[in-house]
C-alpha cells in the first residue's frame, strides 16, 4: 500500500525523495489528527459515561477512585501507546526519527503510569483510613513506601531510557551506591522499621492520646507517616515526632485509660500531725450525727470494746488497747463518701491510705477512678472532691498542713508586738 501511494504521488511529478516526505508529512497529520480524536473521545464521552455510573452505584471505592483521578490519568496513557505503535509506520522512511519518537512515548507513558500507580495507592489509602481497620492498623508509612519504590523504579527506567542502556544495567549499578542510599534515607528507613513494629505491637494509633515531653507532645495523634507522628496537643499546637523516637525515647499512651472505663484520681492533703487525737465524748457525739458514719460507727464501737473486753485491757487510759481516733474516722468517712459518689467507678481501685509522715504532715491519699473520662468533667469531679474533703475536716476537729504564708507571718509579729505592748514590764 505504501508502494502504491508513493507511485500515485510520482504521477504528479514528484521525484522518490519528494514524494517520501509528503507521503510522511501527509501520515504525521493523519496520526495527530487520529490522537487527538481518541483524546476528545476518551475525555469527553469515555470518561463522562464512567463517572456518570459511578455516580449511580452504591459502593464507595468506585467514587475514591473518582476523587483521586484514576480513570483521568489512564485515559492519559492512551495518547502515548498511540504514538509508539504509529510511529513506525508513520516514520517508516525516517528510522532514526522513530526511535526518537518512541523513546519520547515510553518516557511520557512511564511517567503517566506511575502518576496512575499514585493515584490508585492515594485512593486505596482514603479508602482504609476510612474504615474500621484503620484505628487498628495505621498503613499510611507502607503506603509511602511503595510510592517510594514506584518513583525510583519509574525514575530507573527514564534515566536508562534517555541513556539508551537497559535499566537492568542501572539496577545492578545501585549496588555500589548503597552506602550513600542509606545516609540519604536514614530517616525514612528508621521511619519504616518503627512504623512497622508501631503498627505490628499496636503501640499507637490515630486517635490515642499520647505524652512525650521532651518533644513537647501531649495530645491525640492525629496522623502516623513514614518519617513522623503528628500530635495535636490540648492547646491546639502541633507537635512532631519522628517515628523511631517513639521506639527508642519511650512515650506514655493514655489509650489503656481510655479502654477502662475510667480514669485514675489520685489526690493527697496533708493533715496537720498536732490535730490527729483520740476521739472523746463531745467528738463521737459530732462523728455520730453524721450520716454516712451512722452504721458504722456503733458497729466499730462494739467491735473496740469487745477486743478490750476480751484482752482485758485497762481503759482508763485511751493510749491502752484499741481507741477511735479523728484520723481513723475522717478515712472511714472519706471511704463512705466515695463509695456512694454517683461518678466514681465502683469497679476499679478504691484506695485511701496514708503515706508516710513528712516535714508537710501527713498525707491522706484519694487514690480512685472516676467513671467519666471527659477531661472537663472528670477535673470538675475531682475538684468536688477535694472541696468537700476541705470542707468536712474541721468537724473531726482535724486541719491542713500548709506552709506558713506573709500574711501568716506578719499576723504573729502584731500579736508579738501587742503582747510586748500590753507587758507591765517594759520599759518606758
Amino acid at each position: 500500500m505504501t508502494e502504491s501511494l508513493l507511485v500515485y504521488l510520482q504521477s504528479f511529478g514528484l521525484d522518490e525523495h519528494l514524494a517520501k516526505i509528503v507521503f510522511t508529512a501527509t501520515m504525521v497529520l493523519l496520526a495527530i489528527v487520529l490522537v487527538i480524536v481518541s483524546e476528545v473521545v476518551v475525555k469527553r464521552i469515555l470518561l463522562r459515561t464512567i463517572h456518570a455510573l459511578v455516580s449511580r452505584t452504591k459502593a464507595g471505592y468506585d467514587d475514591l477512585l473518582v476523587k483521586h483521578k484514576v480513570f483521568n490519568w489512564i485515559a492519559q496513557l492512551i495518547p502515548p501507546m498511540l504514538l509508539y505503535n504509529l510511529a513506525v509506520p508513520v516514520l517508516q522512511f525516517y528510522p532514526k526519527s522513530t526511535d526518537v519518537i518512541q523513546s519520547l512515548a515510553l518516557l511520557y507513558l512511564t511517567v503517566v503510569f506511575v502518576l496512575v500507580l499514585l493515584a490508585v495507592l492515594d485512593a486505596f489509602l482514603d479508602h482504609h483510613s476510612r474504615s474500621r481497620l484503620a484505628e487498628r492498623l495505621p498503613i499510611k508509612s507502607f503506603i509511602q513506601v511503595i510510592k517510594t519504590v514506584v518513583v525510583c523504579v519509574g525514575a530507573v527506567i527514564v534515566i536508562s531510557t534517555l541513556i539508551g542502556q537497559s535499566p537492568v544495567v542501572l539496577f545492578s549499578g545501585l549496588g555500589a551506591f548503597t552506602a550513600v542510599i542509606i545516609l540519604i534515607f536514614k530517616d525514612s528507613i528508621l521511619g519504616l522499621v518503627a512504623g512497622i513494629q508501631l503498627t505490628a505491637n499496636n503501640l499507637v494509633k490515630v486517635g490515642d492520646w499520647i505524652e512525650m515531653p521532651q518533644y513537647g507532645a501531649d495530645g491525640d495523634v492525629i496522623d502516623i507517616s513514614l518519617v513522623t507522628v503528628s500530635v495535636q496537643n490540648w492547646d491546639k499546637t502541633i507537635s512532631t515526632i519522628p517515628a523511631y523516637a517513639l521506639l527508642s525515647e519511650g512515650f506514655k499512651n493514655w489509650r489503656g485509660m481510655s479502654e477502662s472505663g475510667g480514669r485514675r484520681i489520685k489526690r493527697s492533703i496533708c493533715i496537720d500531725m498536732n490535730s490527729v487525737r483520740f476521739c472523746d465524748d463531745d467528738l463521737l457525739e459530732q462523728i455520730g450525727n453524721i450520716q454516712l458514719l451512722k452504721e458504722f460507727l456503733p458497729h466499730k464501737k462494739e467491735d473496740i470494746s469487745r477486743y478490750n473486753l476480751e484482752h482485758d485491757v485497762d481503759t482508763s487510759s485511751p493510749v491502752n488497747g484499741r481507741n477511735l481516733t479523728n484520723l481513723g474516722m475522717f478515712r472511714a468517712y472519706l471511704e463512705a463518701y466515695l463509695e456512694n459518689h454517683p461518678k466514681i467507678n465502683p469497679k476499679m481501685t478504691f484506695l485511701i491510705r496514708h503515706l508516710a509522715p513528712a516535714e508537710h504532715g501527713i498525707p491522706v491519699e484519694i487514690y480512685v477512678f472516676s467513671n467519666d473520662q471527659e477531661w472537663a468533667n472528670y477535673e470538675a469531679i475531682q475538684a468536688d472532691i477535694m472541696d468537700h474533703v476541705l470542707a468536712v475536716l474541721p468537724f473531726f476537729d482535724l486541719s491542713v498542713f500548709q506552709v506558713p504564708s506573709g500574711s501568716d507571718i506578719a499576723a504573729v509579729g502584731h500579736e508579738l508586738r501587742g503582747a510586748l505592748s500590753e507587758s507591765p514590764g517594759r520599759d518606758e
